[in-house]
């Protein structure tokens, strides 16, 4: 196995161990699966549960991608408030995504208890706290539809997020007692060894170079063999590059960055005291946990720019001394990034590229639970089901506009929000 540079605290911290395989020789199969990440390694899990011979292809390590550098939150639902899901969907369709991701967390977490993935998982929730007024009452209008669905959400007045948060600076919150947070590197790792069990290959350091139709099956030239394939599904999201003409042309990509302090100890008690994880309503989002062994770990979008030691450090230290003015100077130990496939409406999409080659992505940020049920949805759809059944429409991909210059001016945006709150 080729030693690569740790890419997050994730991948340092993880208990499951890593898993590399190199491909050997040309290989025929059922499905092929392009990425080593939630997708991928869900519809293998659950293709391979269901009898199918399939193989996954990953270009560098398991995790690589997306689900080794996000921020670990098992949240329901989307970014968008239910309203506006099934505004955008219809109500049919709206309900049915709304009612499967709402209750995605819940499939994660059964998961992780089946397999035993070791991934510091807890379940005492997520908080969306309210960065103004403005903020707690789109939360308020979030609230009111969840709780007509039945939901478990409860939404904190200020005085209420203060105690959970352990800061005053928020104007409320909600708390979503269906979520909760995980180590994202721990659940790859542990999403590929049952995936293993089940009967599922693997093969890490390998590059999908072109793919073609060839008779009955695809045909994916690689840079260690060729694979030909009944089905086959991309789980590549933000890191699909130009496998497929147009695919990467349909999100806009954007940066979240995160920072991770040492463990510290009895000095952060009082942040976050239950384990919830946070997101705040800003339109430049910040999220804050902490892990398993007391380190704080603090995002927001944009990238890490002079790692541990530069822009990206005062950012957080200053925004953790104005969130806990009684936590003191800490240092940070690690500093990372990644894209996320931000489309136009905010939502995921599934598409079929040809005959028996499909590609869920756009997540917006939210990978963890749609890209896991997302991949069960596949693996049930190759296995005898409905397209009208999968949790969202396929549609035809349509390029986002101007995503190069939107992409470039986010960035630009991003880097001058974390020098204004720098100062």
């Amino acid at each position: 196995m080729i030693d690569m540079p740790k890419l997050s605290l994730w991948d340092s911290s993880a208990e499951e161990p890593e898993y590399a395989a190199a491909m050997d020789g040309d290989i025929t199969t059922d499905l092929a699966i392009v990425g080593g990440g939630f997708t991928g390694l869900s519809t293998a899990l659950h293709a391979a549960e269901r009898g199918i011979d399939c193989h996954v292809l990953e270009a560098k390590r398991i995790g690589y991608g997306g689900s080794g550098r996000n921020v670990g939150l098992v949240n329901a639902g989307l970014w968008l408030p239910p309203q506006d899901v099934r505004a955008k969907l219809g109500e049919e369709c709206g309900s049915g995504l709304i009612k499967i991701l709402g209750e995605a967390p819940s499939y994660v977490f059964s998961l992780i208890e089946r397999h035993q993935i070791r991934c510091e998982a807890t379940r005492s929730g997520t908080i969306h706290a309210a960065h103004s007024p403005r903020g707690f009452r789109g939360l308020a209008r979030r609230a009111e539809e969840w709780h007509r669905l039945g939901a478990p959400v409860d939404l904190l007045s200020r005085e209420e997020a203060a105690v959970k948060i352990g800061s005053t600076a928020f104007h409320g919150g909600l708390l979503d007692h269906r979520a909760g947070t995980i180590n994202p590197m721990g659940y790859a790792r542990g999403l590929a060894r049952a995936a293993l069990g089940a009967g599922a290959n693997i093969s890490t350091g390998v590059t999908v170079q072109r793919l073609r139709r060839e008779g009955a099956a695809w045909l994916l030239e690689t840079d260690r063999g060729t694979v030909q394939a009944k089905w086959v599904v991309l789980g590549t999201n933000a890191y699909s590059g130009d496998l497929w003409p147009g695919l990467k042309t349909i999100f806009t990509e954007i940066y979240f960055f995160q920072l991770a302090t040492p463990p510290l100890g009895d000095r952060a008690n009082g942040i976050l005291s239950e384990g919830q994880g946070l997101w705040d309503t800003g339109p430049i989002m910040f999220s804050l946990r902490r892990d398993a062994f007391g380190r704080l770990i603090i995002g927001s979008m944009g990238k890490a720019i002079g790692g541990t030691t530069g822009l990206s450090r005062r950012w957080a230290a200053r925004t953790l001394k104005r969130l806990f003015p009684d936590l003191g100077e800490v240092a940070f130990e690690e500093a990372w990034h990644g894209p996320i496939a931000l489309t136009p409406d905010h939502l995921p999409r599934i598409f079929r590229l040809g005959e028996g080659l499909y590609t869920p992505m756009g997540y917006n940020g939210r990978g963890i639970t749609p890209g896991t049920i997302f991949g069960k949805a596949m693996a049930e759809l190759l296995s005898g089901g409905q397209e009208a059944d999968l949790p969202i429409p396929i549609t035809g991909m349509k390029s986002a506009t101007a995503r190069g210059l939107m992409s470039r001016f986010y960035q630009a945006v991003f880097t001058a929000n974390q020098l204004a709150k720098s100062v």
